[in-house]
């Protein structure tokens, strides 16, 4: 039952996030029309009936069913023919189209408006107005990887042991747990414990897990004195490291076999 429910918390969190972001990528539109005079009649997010819609000044805001989109209604989307006026419909679905965006397009200019038309701003503020939202979209996703970079962070190695392997499993075996008859890992024998930070191995002080790694894997049967950090305070452990068997790679990652095979 606890699944279920935590399915379809995330599918309600996965459809709010997009609702979010269509509302924003919208944003990006609207801000720049109204600022160019353009007017807005709708601001709405998702497609189908309105659930809800609220208006404010000349402007409808509001949500629709159909979480799957979004848009901004501006007077003017589309211009009038050359001549000034609607042209006659043409043969062809595309001409057939166009006729009827002109004559909805017309339809939602009130008389003395013309000029907050959007056909009628110069080009470069049409443009604007369609890029602002890409444009959104794009801060979004600088927003989004600065909050799991700073937030949540990525994986890196420290000198911080996070785990410790309680027994020794050859790197060639598929087993991932230990057995009764696997022999104890080296660290956790040494009394080694996650939250240890590992200060100096040998008298060598350590600032990066490349170093231990390099020390312990030169070492093999060697005891060496690790120095370590543990609630604070400094202990030293002995930690005798143990030749593990592993698979050859070249360069590529692929097997390198003797000549047996």
């Amino acid at each position: 039952m606890i699944d279920v429910l935590l399915y379809l918390l995330g599918i309600l969190i996965i459809l709010v996030g997009l609702a979010v972001s269509i509302g924003l990528h919208e944003i990006g539109h609207l801000v720049p029309a109204k600022l160019f005079g353009v007017k807005v009649t709708q601001y709405m997010i998702g497609f189908g009936k309105t659930i809800w819609s609220r208006r404010t000044g000349e402007t409808e805001y509001g949500v629709k069913m159909l979480p799957l989109g979004g848009y901004i209604a501006m007077t003017g989307m589309y211009p009038p023919g050359k001549t000034g006026r609607a042209r006659e419909s043409t043969t062809g679905f595309l001409n057939t189209m166009v006729q009827e965006g002109r004559e909805a397009s017309a339809e939602t200019i009130a008389v003395g408006e013309e000029g907050r038309t959007f056909y009628a701003l110069p080009v470069w503020k049409k443009i604007v107005i369609m890029l602002g939202g890409p444009f959104m979209n794009l801060v979004l996703a600088f927003v989004f990887f600065g909050i799991v970079l700073v937030g949540f962070g990525l994986p890196q190695y420290t000198t911080t042991l996070a785990q410790v392997s309680q027994c020794l499993i050859p790197a060639t075996s598929s087993a991932t747990a230990c057995s009764a008859s696997d022999p104890a890992a080296p660290g956790a024998e040494a009394g080694l414990r996650p939250g240890d930070t590992i200060l100096s191995v040998d008298g060598t002080a350590i600032t990066d897990w490349q170093q231990i790694r390099d020390l312990v894997s030169a070492s093999p049967g060697k005891t060496l004195t690790f120095t370590i950090e543990r609630g604070g305070s400094e202990q030293t452990v002995a930690v005798t490291p143990a030749e593990n068997q592993r698979e050859v790679t070249d360069a590529n990652g692929n097997l390198v076999k003797d000549a047996s095979g």
